[in-house]
């Protein structure tokens, strides 16, 4: 709030901008993105499927391996295809990862054989540690 001291002119104009609407816009603009942004999916969609036994998995793995349920692999969000063969996509995101634990979160309607295989490609470039990512099964089968 701006004011003059002395006599204003009836010619005179105000050059200061008035900010108050503009922080009003700017706070509810970080407000639907504070609102909005957990709520935003990470990776790739799958169905995963469900385990009784679970753990925590932590907020931000460093490598995952995302297979879809046609078979469409992705590491760490990039496709894997004839340019970029699992093998080497694998061997780059571990080098630059601190640790050699892979995360796998597999399309629960995949089959077994398909799991194996690439399980086996996994070892092949050098990952340690596997871990799979389930939901948690919310009812119990009696």
């Amino acid at each position: 709030m701006g004011f003059t001291v002395g006599e204003k002119k009836k010619g005179d104009v105000n050059a200061e901008p008035n900010v108050v609407p503009l922080c009003d816009v700017l706070l509810v603009l970080l407000i639907i993105f504070m609102v909005v942004t957990p709520l935003i999916q990470k990776g790739v969609d799958l169905k995963l499927p469900q385990a009784a036994n679970t753990i925590e998995m932590p907020d931000n793995p460093e490598v995952v391996l995302y297979i879809k349920k046609d078979g469409t692999l992705f590491v760490n969000e990039d496709q894997v295809n004839e340019r970029n063969p699992l093998q080497i996509l694998l061997e780059d995101a571990l080098m630059q990862a601190s640790d050699k634990k892979l995360y796998l979160k597999a399309d629960q309607e995949l089959e077994f054989g398909q799991i194996v295989d690439i399980i086996g490609t996994m070892k092949n470039a050098g990952v340690e540690d596997i871990g799979i990512i389930t939901d948690k099964k919310t009812e119990q089968i009696k």
